[in-house]
């Protein structure tokens, strides 16, 4: 992990997963997101007190297990505060609701691995210091928030998926395909010094990158419509995008692709590009 200087102000930890940090006196700061696990949290805390900086509290823009799996261990050795935002504040302190909302159901014990499930932390509603302001980013996840720092520095969370990741694995997961669209919209007109997202290079320009999300997006809803051109179950047409795309199914990526899939369903059927019937005890989906 490295600590870098954007601003007067504004630092983030470069790391698997970007952490933001902000300092609000010379010895405290507020953490934007606390990595993927207990480990994660030990190393932010390790460099934070190599600089001679202590946590005041977290902010996390999402309640994945990835942005707060070091709640925990920080919040139990500085008694910080954490905050978060409306749905997402309710995940992070009952985080068995990540893996029981992405199965439909109480999640089998594979499915309680530190990717989908972290450990509990105190989570309390959002007020920010006056230096700092946060805004929707719907889509990814419920009701995901970025972060401006007064140095003029957007914290972005997952809202952009980076060119990498996109052409390794085509679908990244969703929870609203209309609201990310909307924050795409949203983020085109945004002009800052720096954006951060939380799994790419810092940039002074998203455009591209928008361009790139908002194009495979378009993408895939043309590949399940044309898969709904017969009237298919769900299953099939899973194991189909799966086949497509070049995907090995594994147990989180069941879940994670399913929730995904049925999301940007429910955009098609919205949008009547798609229907759906029970026949024989079964739902199928196909093409207006």
């Amino acid at each position: 992990m490295e600590l870098i200087k954007v601003g007067e102000k504004t630092y983030y930890i470069k790391n698997l997963v970007n952490i933001g940090v902000y300092k609000i006196n010379d010895k405290e700061v507020y953490l934007i997101d606390s990595g993927s696990d207990k480990d994660s949290g030990k190393k932010i805390l390790k460099i934070l007190d190599e600089n001679n900086l202590q946590v005041k509290a977290i902010i996390n823009t999402h309640s994945h297990a990835d942005h707060i799996g070091g709640n925990k261990v920080i919040q139990d050795r500085t008694n910080c505060k954490i905050y978060s935002f409306g749905v997402e504040k309710e995940f992070i302190n009952h985080p068995i609701l990540e893996p029981t909302f992405l199965f439909g159901g109480y999640p089998f014990k594979d499915l309680e691995n530190k990717f989908l499930r972290a450990k509990e932390s105190e989570v309390s509603d959002l007020p920010l210091p006056t230096d700092l302001t946060y805004f929707s980013l719907g889509g990814h996840s419920f009701d995901m928030i970025g972060v401006k720092t007064s140095d003029d520095v957007y914290f972005l969370a997952d809202a952009l998926i980076s060119k990498e990741t996109i052409e390794k694995y085509s679908l990244f997961f969703l929870y609203d395909v209309e609201k990310y669209l909307e924050t795409l919209t949203f983020l085109e007109k945004q002009e800052a010094k720096l954006f951060i997202l939380s799994h790419c290079e810092a940039t002074t320009d998203i455009k591209e990158l928008i361009k790139v999300n908002r194009e495979k997006i378009e993408e895939i809803l043309n590949v399940l419509t044309g898969l709904c051109e017969e009237k298919i179950a769900f299953d099939d047409l899973l194991k189909k995008v799966f086949e497509y795309y070049n995907l090995i199914m594994n147990t989180n990526q069941y879940v994670l692709i399913s929730s995904t899939i049925k999301s940007y369903l429910s955009y098609l059927i919205n949008n009547n590009r798609i229907k759906y019937e029970f026949s024989d005890n079964k739902m199928y989906y196909y093409k207006v």
